[in-house]
């Protein structure tokens, strides 16, 4: 039987690319729609998410294309999850492609996050869909 390590969500985001970049890479924004940290779009940059009641987890960007690809490893110690966000223009907005890969299912902590991930990131996504309009605002 084949199973899956990876979350994949996908949201249009009618605000151009340039503003959702900004939201996944500035701090003060990031934290409004997600977890608290240090973020930066730059390859090597180390970082920790403050994720609330699940405690501090480590990052490291691992790739980065202005505007079009921003990924990090996620959670490295425990969890040593990749986290990609990929950038599509799409009319007057962009595809936000979100891949969470590398959950490992055989351990429980593993299926633990990759279920409750699974259950969470569409939620996320609306959050950010939410800080972006209220940037957006005059």
């Amino acid at each position: 039987m084949t199973r899956s390590d990876t979350i994949i969500c996908e949201k249009f985001l009618p605000h151009p690319p340039a503003a959702v970049w900004k939201a996944l890479t500035d701090p003060a924004l990031h934290a409004r729609w997600w977890a608290a940290g240090d973020v930066a779009p730059v390859v090597g940059h180390r970082f920790t998410l403050d994720m609330g009641g699940f405690g501090s987890r480590p990052c490291e960007v691992t790739e980065v294309d202005e505007q079009r690809l921003l990924a990090y490893r996620f959670a490295e110690g425990t969890l040593d999850t990749t986290i990609t966000w990929e950038l599509r223009p799409e009319g007057g907005g962009t595809r936000l492609v979100l891949t969470h890969a590398g959950f490992d299912l055989d351990s429980p902590m593993g299926r633990q996050a990759y279920d409750g991930m699974g259950e969470g990131w569409p939620h996320v996504l609306g959050r950010l869909d939410t800080v972006l309009g209220e940037v957006a605002r005059p």
